[in-house]
């Protein structure tokens, strides 16, 4: 009597097993292998041999199929997934060492706190320039990031620091210049009203609810810095450098920011009526659901911004619109005096009871802005 085996109850002649079958690069299919070889065969030494070929076979074509997969992961590849696994541990324990949680570092990064934590995870890896801003942010070096070196972060804290550096100065030295150190920082309802010389003394700090009534804040060089709901009213922020930080609901009444420069920032439903922007600068950035009533617009200009839901009033002279993205943008009540606008549209802008001179509405006609509510200055 010839072979035999069962599918289905169907009875079917055959001296092999299926090749479908045998291509089958998952192991819980064995158990599919056992019940094709369930043979209505009167030898039953001849079935038990015949089962344990078939097996033979199959594990043999999955061992080289595994073995083939695992020779095509190249060294390159072993080393990346090392170093994506060493830089997200080290992302990992900087952050962990000043005290801020993914959410918080995300936000200064612009990025998602999922973002965050496939790095820590090693499941991806930051861009160079990513990895700049990190640095800056979590106080170390770019250095820091590579296999060889030590994981030191400095993790000082502010007010101890503050301390040291006082002790270390000489009593003469004192006498000229006192020495602030705030940077890293986080602080909450702080009051730091009437502060002078700070400079960069407080840069990648997280600042939420304090007070700078009235205080000396030139040439202050922040970076990575996130600024909420703080009171700056009438202090001097005046050539500073604010850069790769978040600007949201402040207050900067009649405050000084002649020739200071805002670069990768976000400033958002901030109060800056009254404010003197004379000479400042505010570079690839996003300017939006800000008050600016009574400002001084004085050679300033706005560079590969983002201006949207903001009312400008008074005079605006000797300013410069370029390559801006604008949604919402009123000119209520304003003199447009020798201000230049290079955008490819400014169809987006509303003009309402405005002058401009010769110059100006010729920039605005060029750009297809809507003239009806600019009266063309004549002398």
């Amino acid at each position: 009597m010839p072979l035999q085996w069962r599918v289905d109850g169907n009875n079917r002649k055959s001296s092999y097993l299926p090749k479908s079958l045998l291509a089958i690069p998952d192991f819980s299919k064995l158990a599919q292998i056992h019940q094709f070889t369930t043979f209505s065969c009167r030898n039953s030494k001849i079935n038990s041999i015949i089962t344990t070929i078939s097996l033979g076979f199959f594990l043999i074509q999955q061992i080289d199929r595994t073995i083939f997969a695992v020779s095509k992961i190249t060294n390159m590849e072993i080393l990346l997934m090392i170093t994506t696994q060493m830089i997200g541990n080290k992302i990992a324990e900087a952050r962990k060492k000043i005290n801020i949680s993914q959410a918080r570092l995300a936000q200064r990064l612009f990025i998602s706190a999922q973002a965050v934590g496939k790095w820590e995870r090693g499941e991806s890896m930051p861009d160079i320039i990513t990895l700049n801003r990190l640095s800056i942010i979590l106080g170390v070096d770019l250095n820091y990031f590579s296999e060889s070196t030590q994981s030191e972060v400095t993790g000082t804290n502010p007010v101890e620091s503050i301390a040291v550096q006082a002790n270390e100065l000489t009593s003469e030295e004192q006498k000229k210049k006192t020495t602030w150190n705030m940077s890293h920082g986080n602080w909450v309802e702080a009051d730091f009203s009437g502060l002078k010389n700070l400079h960069e003394k407080f840069g990648s700090s997280n600042m939420q609810h304090c007070y700078f009534i009235g205080s000396d804040l030139s040439g202050l060089l922040l970076t990575g810095n996130n600024i909420d709901a703080c009171d700056f009213s009438g202090s001097n922020v005046s050539s500073s450098q604010i850069e790769s930080s978040n600007i949201i609901n402040n207050i900067f009444k009649d405050c000084s920011l002649k020739k200071s420069e805002f670069k990768l920032s976000q400033i958002k439903s901030c109060d800056f009526s009254g404010a003197d922007f004379t000479g400042v600068s505010i570079t690839s950035g996003v300017f939006a659901k800000n008050t600016v009533n009574n400002a001084k617009w004085n050679c300033s200009s706005f560079i590969d911004t983002q201006i949207a839901d903001t009312v400008f009033d008074g005079i605006i002279e000797n300013c410069c619109f370029e390559n801006c993205a604008f949604a919402k943008v009123t000119f209520r009540n304003a003199t447009l005096l020798n201000t230049f606008f290079k955008n490819k549209s400014l169809k987006r802008i509303r003009f309402i009871d405005c002058l401009a001179d010769r110059m100006t509405y010729a920039f605005l006609k060029n750009g297809k802005a809507d003239l009806t509510g600019i009266t063309l200055l004549t002398s």
